[in-house]
């Protein structure tokens, strides 16, 4: 009897309602209103071979292997018809071209065949733009251009007659139409005729790019991140800013101008990890600085771009330059905020206008340095600090705190950061589930005064680090969404967050888990990407008292919750998770408004711990709606098990 009366005690206690207490008066925080944002990399082929959409995959020759991703065919060809000419002299950025020579060669007998980038993705009826830059030397070859689908059968043709033969290089544009869907498609040349012809930059875009912008980028890639309402775009890294060595670190400068000059370099990731070697992925810069702040722009978010301090990646070589040679890299950041904010009349602000953007890009943020530590990234920041807040004290500084949130190298830098005063710290977290979890309160007792926080690369790992076996399942989003809640309670302190890496292709990724995962014609969100998407688009104006029991409800039993109220819509927003295997009942009691709608919204997730998104499958983890009452100033409310939850209320503040 005393065995049945325990269980039914724990029963009724597991039953009870667990109330929360709202305090709409008891404002903590303004919430910044561009908090949510978005970080790019070209990293798991996110630029070339993703977003940029390209489909000519080492379009100038200028691979480490000048023909990579080309194939020489045909019956007609011999030894010599095709030639890798290097011009250095001439045009140092892009020196290699193809020289061809044909002798009366039938159609089809003399073939030049591009793989793209894990194949092409081609659209039945969607004409593609077909670009060369040429130089003819003895006239009379005519290129045939051939759409062909995974099996080598041709869905789509054109034919380019150069026009010019003066001697001298000329651009010249066609398209073509497939006439058929295919993931893994490719392009073919076939040489036609008798003559000498010099080839470079070919290319091949779809015509249905973002804004339909010629050489653009993938539309479907750019709707999914605008479908976030990022505040702001962190790029283009990342590693990739530190560069494996300082020769190959990114430099802006050399990304902006004719597409043509723009000099390609090997990526950072190319063959960073042995599991997932890529010996194919270089960077053209098609996606450039302009690109990123024109992209930044369009989706309505602040773009907030990382250079490189004069360090290369501390986990690959850690070259340093000379302190007394660092003024180049001050000098790039300089010039830098006058490309983005300058008049048409300064030298950089006419580069941007003859890019076609005479209006200043308003730069309200500037990154220096990506996972740099010790105390040669802190000497060399504050000759950067010093020169940047000199001549632009408007624009923001962003410093990073390193590659981990704990440890000696994290608290050396915290501290001299904040002897610094800089504007915003940037902190890095890529952790298991339970760090994000246990640390909900992480910002509870940060400085106020303090600078400002940005979370600037975070997500939840299944496995470790830096291996295959992380996952985005719903574990991890679930995970993250609880950390979040505090991220929000103090968002007087962290006012800028983005889950990192942000892209992945199937077939061409290095690092997982990824918040957006594509294929050449198909993209979809994680779970975890919907995560965010919810706290991008119910994100409030204020950040308000949330309590149980009088505690911040920050992990006791399984639960986290903030709560923030919108000025502008008159909205109450509750955002709860219960990280817990049981169905539970909540009731939430607001004060500090004069009147509550009595009916609103549940926006929740729910899914199996282990549940994942899919092409096939891409909304098996994302959010559902379903309406909820109030009586009074009261909700009550069921939660589902391991399940996420924003009620929204229309209010009388």
């Amino acid at each position: 009897m005393g065995f049945i009366l325990s269980v039914l005690l724990s029963g009724s206690v597991m039953a009870q309602t667990k109330k929360f207490q709202v305090n709409a008066n008891d404002i903590k925080a303004q919430i910044q209103q561009n908090m949510w944002g978005v970080f790019f990399e070209d990293i798991n082929m996110g630029a070339d071979g993703g977003i940029y959409a390209e489909l000519i995959k080492n379009r100038s020759f200028e691979f480490y292997k000048p023909l990579m991703g080309w194939k020489r065919e045909g019956k007609a060809y011999k030894e010599g018809d095709i030639l890798v000419i290097n011009r250095q002299d001439a045009k140092s950025n892009n020196p290699r071209f193809l020289r061809v020579k044909a002798n009366s060669v039938a159609k089809g007998d003399f073939t030049l065949t591009n793989e793209g980038f894990r194949g092409m993705g081609l659209k039945k009826d969607l004409a593609y733009e077909f670009s060369v830059f040429y130089r003819q030397l003895k006239s009379g070859i005519q290129l045939n251009l051939e759409l062909l689908d995974g099996k080598g059968n041709v869905i789509g043709t054109g034919k380019l007659i150069p026009e010019n033969a003066d001697g001298n290089w000329h651009t010249q544009k066609t398209t073509l139409v497939s006439s058929a869907t295919e993931l893994k498609g490719r392009f073919r040349i076939a040489f036609e005729g008798t003559g000498e012809i010099d080839l470079d930059m070919i290319s091949l875009f779809p015509t249905d790019t973002w804004k339909k912008r010629p050489g653009g980028l993938r539309a479907d890639m750019v709707q999914r991140l605008a479908d976030l309402k990022p505040g702001f775009i962190r790029f283009p890294g990342g590693c990739i800013v530190e560069g494996h060595e300082l020769s190959t670190r990114y430099q802006w400068k050399k990304t902006v101008g004719s597409v043509e000059d723009r000099q390609l370099i090997v990526n950072r990731w190319n063959t960073e990890f042995a599991h997932r070697l890529t010996p194919d992925y270089y960077q053209t810069f098609g996606l450039g600085f302009y690109e990123y702040f024109l992209m930044a722009e369009d989706i309505g978010a602040n773009a907030l771009p990382i250079l490189n301090c004069g360090m290369a990646c501390q986990f690959n070589t850690a070259e340093v330059v000379p302190m007394e040679q660092l003024d180049e890299y001050v000098q790039d950041a300089l010039d830098l905020v006058e490309f983005a904010n300058g008049p048409v009349t300064s030298k950089w602000g006419k580069v941007r206008s003859d890019m076609g953007h005479p209006a200043s890009f308003n730069l309200k943020y500037l990154g220096v340095g990506n996972e740099n530590w010790g105390p040669q990234y802190v000497e060399r920041l504050k000759v950067f600090q010093k020169a940047l807040k000199s001549k632009y004290p408007e624009v923001k500084l962003v410093f990073s705190s390193g590659t981990d949130p704990e440890g000696e190298r994290f608290q050396y830098l915290d501290k001299e950061l904040r002897n610094l005063k800089v504007d915003i710290i940037d902190e890095h977290f890529y952790r298991s589930p339970k760090w994000f979890l246990e640390n909900a309160k992480r910002y509870d007792n940060y400085d106020r005064k303090g600078p400002k926080i940005f979370a600037g690369e975070y997500a939840a790992h299944s496995g470790k680090t830096a291996t295959p076996d992380n996952i985005n399942n719903w574990l991890t989003a679930l995970a993250e969404a609880s950390f979040l809640t505090g991220a929000e309670r103090n968002a007087d302190v962290v006012q800028l967050a983005s889950y990192a890496p942000l892209f992945a292709h199937l077939d061409g990724w290095q690092w997982t888990p990824d918040l957006i995962w594509v294929d050449n014609l198909h993209t979809y969100g994680t779970p975890n990407y919907y995560i965010q998407q919810l706290y991008s688009l119910n994100k409030g104006t204020h950040a308000v008292s949330i309590t149980s029991e009088n505690e911040v409800v920050a992990g006791k039993d399984g639960y986290y919750a903030s709560a923030t109220i919108d000025k502008k819509t008159n909205e109450i927003i509750v955002k709860i998770s219960n990280y817990d295997a049981n169905s539970r009942e909540i009731e939430l009691n607001i004060s500090g408004i004069k009147k509550l709608n009595n009916t609103g919204k549940d926006i929740y997730m729910v899914s199996d711990i282990d549940a994942v998104n899919s092409i096939p499958a891409p909304l098996n983890v994302s959010p559902k709606e379903r309406m909820v009452k109030a009586s009074g100033k009261t909700v009550k409310a069921k939660l589902e098990p391991y399940s996420f939850h924003v009620f929204k209320f229309k209010a009388t503040l």
